[in-house]
């Protein structure tokens, strides 16, 4: 899982060449009429809430951005992502007792005073919205998009099912209405695909939802590790100032990923780190460029 994820993570570095700074374009009156876009539109969020997040312009072509991490300064800020993994498939699973949520991350988060953005699925927001709705309106977590289904957006992407191109947009815009029926109150426009697997395709598929894509530039290898050790050492050995690292928020597939953090955070604050949200990183790259 390591190899591919550190694969996927060698991909990716060509996307983030598409980025460039700014903001999305809201359509224009003339257009013809499309589906509602995710809650990155201006319309599409409730008056009462704060100022649109910070978002990377378009790329080449219209393509949807694509950030891996921030400034590399002297602020030695990092932020630390979890995905809360759901595939669309896996409610008989779940059915049986099988648990894709991880209360004691959220809990150890919470206790040691750590900022988080947590990238939800629409599936696993439906299967636990007491969950979802109490991560969404923790102001320590930011909640993001993972997609609802956690299909593929490519092919060959550690053997998810696929999805079909002209499925790619409504699966982003779907688990934004996944996220506001479980009561999450400010879902963020970025977008991180499945298995983060993504191309020039699926980056021109999901462009007119307004979000950014986030990668990650540290792979914390805790998916189905079974060594708490292994994986705050691979986080500690990766980090650079400016860094985002992905890790899980799943119990299944993930077991190890609490103690892990729990080693982790301390390190790095005694190494002079600030941990922030996905959003202040992306804030601080746009105004550098």
């Amino acid at each position: 899982m390591i190899a591919l994820l550190r694969r996927v993570t060698a991909v990716c570095a060509l996307g983030g060449a598409l980025a460039a700074c700014g903001t999305a374009q809201a359509p224009q009156p003339q257009a013809p009429r499309e589906p509602r876009p995710a809650p990155s539109a201006s319309s599409a969020l409730p008056s009462s809430a704060p100022s649109r997040p910070p978002t990377l312009a378009p790329g080449p072509a219209g393509l949807a951005p694509v950030f891996e991490n921030g400034p590399r300064t002297p602020d030695k800020t990092v932020a630390l992502t979890f995905d809360a993994d759901m595939t669309a498939d896996q409610g008989p699973r779940a059915a049986a007792g099988e648990r894709f949520d991880n209360p004691r991350l959220i809990a150890a988060l919470r206790e040691l005073k750590v900022p988080a953005t947590v990238f939800m699925t629409g599936r696993w927001a439906q299967e636990y919205p007491d969950q979802a709705r109490s991560i969404g309106r923790d102001p320590l977590f930011e909640v993001a998009n993972h997609s609802y289904s956690h299909h593929a957006f490519t092919g060959d992407c550690h053997g998810l099912p696929v999805l079909p191109e002209d499925r790619m947009r409504t699966d982003v815009e779907r688990a934004y209405t996944a996220f506001r029926a479980a009561g999450v109150p400010d879902p963020k426009p970025y977008f991180r695909f499945p298995g983060g697997c993504y191309d020039r395709r699926a980056l021109r598929a999901i462009a007119a939802t307004g979000v950014t894509a986030v990668q990650w530039d540290v792979v914390s290898g805790d998916a189905f590790a079974t060594d708490a050790d292994a994986v705050a050492r691979q986080v500690l050995d990766g980090v650079r100032p400016g860094s985002v690292v992905v890790l899980h928020c799943t119990r299944s597939a993930a077991p190890v990923t609490e103690r892990a953090v729990r080693a982790v955070v301390p390190e790095l604050r005694r190494q002079g780190y600030r941990f922030v949200k996905v959003s202040e990183l992306i804030g601080a790259a746009a105004g550098r460029r």
